[in-house]
C-alpha cells in the first residue's frame, strides 16, 4: 500500500509539473528550441520525482526507478527521432503523457518480472563478485602468454582498420560504374580494395595463429597445475570427488577458461575499433540513417539478454550431465572385471545411455532456445533493413545520398548491430564463461588437510613406531569414529601382526601409518618424532606398503618395479625380483622386465602383479615394512620366499595383517582390534592361553590351509 500512495502521489506531482512547464515553456517556439525545451523539462520532472521518491523512501525499489527514467525521457526521445527523420511533430502533450505513463509501467513491470535485479540482493552481489575475482585470476594465470596475446592484439587492430575500408571503396566502386566511366578512378579504387583484402585476410591469419598458441599455451601449463595440485591431495579429497568430475575440470573446464579470455579479448578488441571506425564512417555517410539504425538496438539487445540467462543456465546443465556420463564410462570401465563378473553389462550399458540421453535433451532444449533467438533475430534484422532501404530511396531521391553511398552504408550496418550488441553484453558473457574456472581454481587454491611439508631426513631410521591416543574419521562419515584413543607400540626388529574383524580399523592403522588421513586427535611417532614432521620423499622411502589389490601401471615390469625411485640398476631390480619370488615368471616372459603389464597390470594375475608389488616396496630397502593381506594372492612356495626375505632383514619393522594362520603364529607381537580400540595384545601362545577374543575368533579368522 505504501508504495501504490507513493506512486500516486508522483503521478500527482508530475501532472502538476507537466502544466507547469507547458505554461512556463510556450509551445510557438522554433521545433528545435521545442525539443531543447522538452529536454530541459524531462531532466527537471526526473530530478523532481526522484526527490519525491526518496522523502517517501521508494528510492531503492528498481521498479520505481525504471519507472522513473521511461516515465520522463520516454516521449523526449521519440519527438527527438521524429524530428530527426520526418521533421514533424507527432505527439500531443496530453495523449504523450499519458503514452509515456503506460509504456513505462508495463515496460519496467515486463523487464521486472522477467529479469529480476539479482543486484538488490546480496547473493547476486556475491555471485557477480565472485565472478570477477576468477577473471582476475585467469587473467593473471595468463601472463606468460602475455607477449603472444599483445601480437594477436596488434594484428587484429591491423585486419580490423583493413576491413573496414573495403564496403567504403565497394561503394565507390557501384558509383564510378554507374556515372561516366573513369578507368584512372576504378583502377584506382580496385588497387585499395585489394590491398585493404589482402592486408586484412594476412593480419587476421597472423592473429588466429597467435591466439591459438596462447590458447594451447594456457591450457597446457593449466592442465599440469591442476593435475599437480590434484596430486598432492590427501587421500580423502579422492573419496568425496568423483573421477569423472576431475577428468571433466581437467579436459573440458580448462580449455574454456583459456578460451573466456583468449576468444573474448579477440572480440572485444576487434568489435570496439570496428564499432568506433564504422560510425564515423557511417555518420559521415548519413547521419539520418545511422540514428534509425541505432532504433534496432535495444530490440535485440533484450531478445539477447532473455536467450543468454537461458542458454548460459542450460550449458551449465549440459557440462554438469557430461561430467555424469563420464563418470558412469570411467566406473564401467574400470570395473569390467567386476561388471563381467556380476553379469551387468546390460544394466551398466543402460546406466551410460541414459546418462547420453539426458545429455541430448538438456543439448536439445538449449538448442532450441538458440534456434528461437537466431530466428527472432533474423526477423528484427531483416524488418530493420526493409526500413532502412525504404527510408534510404526517399533520401536517394532528395538528391542527399547516392546509390553507392546507400549500398556501402548497408554492408557497415550489418555489422555495426551486431557489434553494438556484443560490446553490450560481452563484458557480462566474460563473466558467466569463466564459471568453468570455478572448480578449477578451487582445486588449485585447496590445501591438502595432511600436511607433507616436513623437512626431517635423519640419516639413520630404527623404525620406532608409537600410536598416541588416536581418534579419527573419514572425511565421508564423520560422525562415525572408526579409531577411539587407539595406542600402540610397533618395535624394530620386530613383526606385528593386527587381527580382528572386518571394519575394526586395522586397514585405518595402515593408512594413517602412511599419511593418507590425518587423524583428528592424538598422533603418530616414528623414532620419536611427529611422522608429519618427517620430509615427504623420505618418509615414503623408509615406510613402504604392499596392499591387498596392488595397482601396477602401463609400462614395463622394471618401470613397475622402481616406481618413483628413477634410475636403478639391472642388479638391484633382479635382486628385489628375486626375494619376492618374481623373477622366475619375469624371466619367461616375452621381452623379460621389459615387457609391457598392461593397463592396470591387466595382462599379469593376481599373484604376479603381487610379487612385482612386492619387489617394488622390497628394492627401497624400506626401515618400516607394511604388508596389508599381501599373502592372499601367492602360493605356499611364493609366500614361503617372501618370508625368508624379510626374515633377512633383522632390525626391520614389520607391519602385517593376514588371515592365515602360520603368518600370524610366528608374529613377535599379535594385536586383536575391535570397533577402533585395542583388546588384546601378545604373542600366539599368550593369547591362545589367556583364551579371550583371540581364542575364540580363531577359528572363524584364520584359514590354515
Amino acid at each position: 500500500m505504501h508504495s501504490a500512495s507513493a506512486y500516486v502521489l508522483l503521478l500527482s506531482v508530475d501532472l502538476v509539473a507537466l502544466y507547469v512547464f507547458d505554461y512556463i515553456l510556450p509551445l510557438t517556439f522554433h521545433q528545435v528550441n521545442k525539443l531543447l525545451c522538452q529536454w530541459i523539462a524531462s531532466v527537471t520532472r526526473f530530478v523532481l520525482l526522484s526527490a519525491v521518491g526518496y522523502w517517501t523512501r521508494q528510492s531503492s525499489n528498481s521498479v520505481l526507478r525504471r519507472w522513473l527514467v521511461t516515465h520522463c525521457f520516454l516521449g523526449t526521445v521519440f519527438e527527438t527521432g521524429h524530428f530527426v527523420l520526418l521533421d514533424s511533430n507527432s505527439f500531443k502533450t496530453s495523449w504523450g503523457w499519458l503514452s509515456c505513463v503506460l509504456a513505462g509501467s508495463f515496460s519496467c513491470l515486463f523487464w521486472e518480472f522477467s529479469f529480476p535485479d539479482q543486484n538488490d540482493g546480496s547473493n547476486g552481489k556475491q555471485q557477480k563478485q565472485k565472478a570477477r575475482v576468477l577473471l582476475q585470476r585467469v587473467i593473471l594465470l595468463y601472463k606468460p602468454d602475455y607477449l603472444p596475446m599483445m601480437g594477436a592484439c596488434i594484428f587484429l587492430s591491423t585486419a580490423v582498420l583493413c576491413e573496414m575500408f573495403i564496403p567504403f571503396y565497394t561503394g565507390r566502386v557501384i558509383d564510378i560504374l554507374k556515372s561516366q566511366y573513369q578507368w584512372d578512378d576504378f583502377r584506382t579504387a580496385i588497387l585499395f580494395m585489394g590491398l585493404f583484402s589482402l592486408g586484412s585476410s594476412i593480419s587476421a591469419g597472423c592473429r588466429g595463429g597467435l591466439f591459438m598458441c596462447a590458447i594451447n599455451s594456457f591450457t597446457t601449463r593449466v592442465r599440469t597445475m591442476l593435475f599437480r595440485a590434484l596430486m598432492n591431495q590427501e587421500i580423502g579429497f579422492y573419496e568425496t570427488v568423483k573421477t569423472g568430475d576431475l577428468t571433466s575440470r581437467l579436459s573440458i573446464d580448462t580449455t574454456l577458461m583459456a578460451r573466456a579470455i583468449a576468444l573474448n579479448v579477440n572480440v572485444i578488441l576487434r568489435r570496439s575499433i570496428k564499432t568506433v571506425g564504422m560510425l564515423s564512417l557511417m555518420l559521415n555517410l548519413s547521419w539520418k540513417l545511422t540514428l534509425l539504425m541505432l532504433l534496432e538496438t535495444p530490440v535485440t539487445g533484450l531478445l539477447q539478454n532473455i536467450h543468454d540467462s537461458y542458454y548460459q543456465k542450460l550449458s551449465k546443465d549440459v557440462q554438469n550431465s557430461i561430467a555424469r556420463a563420464n563418470d558412469a564410462a570411467e566406473e564401467s570401465v574400470a570395473g569390467i572385471r567386476t561388471v563381467r563378473g556380476f553379469n551387468t553389462e546390460k544394466s551398466e550399458t543402460q546406466r551410460y545411455t541414459q546418462c547420453l540421453i539426458d545429455t541430448h535433451n538438456l543439448r536439445t532444449k538449449r538448442d532450441t532456445v538458440r534456434a528461437v533467438y537466431l530466428l527472432l533475430h533474423r526477423i528484427t534484422e531483416l524488418g530493420m533493413k526493409v526500413v532502412m532501404l525504404f527510408y534510404g530511396r526517399q533520401i536517394i531521391q532528395s538528391g542527399e545520398m547516392t546509390t553507392g553511398t546507400l549500398v556501402s552504408f548497408i554492408l557497415y550496418q550489418s555489422d555495426l548491430a551486431e557489434n553494438i550488441r556484443s560490446l553490450i553484453y560481452i563484458f557480462g558473457d566474460m563473466l558467466n564463461s569463466v564459471s568453468a574456472a570455478g572448480k578449477v581454481i578451487e582445486y588449485l587454491d585447496r590445501k591438502p588437510q595432511v600436511n607433507t611439508e616436513g623437512t626431517l631426513q635423519p640419516d639413520i631410521l630404527k623404525g620406532h613406531i608409537q600410536f598416541h591416543n588416536l581418534t579419527f574419521t573419514y572425511p565421508t562419515r564423520p560422525d562415525q569414529k572408526v579409531l577411539k584413543d587407539f595406542s600402540l607400540e610397533l618395535r624394530p626388529g620386530q613383526m606385528t601382526a593386527l587381527v580382528g574383524c572386518s571394519g575394526g580399523g586395522k586397514t585405518t592403522c595402515v593408512g594413517l601409518l602412511e599419511r593418507f588421513y590425518q587423524a583428528q586427535e592424538g598422533e603418530i611417532l616414528l623414532d620419536g618424532q611427529p611422522l608429519q614432521d618427517y620430509q615427504h620423499k623420505y618418509l615414503h622411502r623408509k615406510v613402504a606398503m604392499v596392499g591387498q589389490e596392488p595397482v601396477l601401471f602401463s609400462g614395463s615390469v622394471r618401470n613397475n618395479i622402481t616406481y618413483g625411485l628413477g634410475e636403478c640398476s639391472v642388479e638391484q631390480v633382479e635382486e628385489a625380483a628375486r626375494k619376492a619370488n618374481a623373477h622366475e615368471f619375469i624371466s619367461k616372459l616375452e621381452k623379460g622386465y621389459d615387457t609391457d603389464v598392461g593397463e592396470r597390470g591387466g595382462l599379469l594375475s593376481g599373484g604376479q602383479k603381487q610379487r612385482i608389488a612386492i619387489a617394488r616396496a622390497l628394492i627401497r630397502q624400506p626401515q618400516v615394512l607394511i604388508l596389508d593381506e599381501v599373502t592372499s594372492c601367492l602360493d605356499t612356495e611364493s609366500e614361503q620366499m617372501v618370508q625368508k626375505a624379510l626374515a633377512s632383514s633383522p632390525n626391520q619393522t614389520l607391519l602385517v595383517i593376514a588371515h592365515r594362520l602360520k603368518t600370524i603364529e610366528r608374529a613377535d607381537q599379535i594385536v586383536v582390534i575391535d570397533n577402533g580400540t585395542v583388546i588384546e595384545k601378545g604373542t600366539h601362545q599368550e593369547l591362545m592361553d589367556k583364551q579371550g577374543s583371540y581364542y575364540r575368533l580363531k577359528e572363524r579368522l584364520f584359514n590354515d590351509s
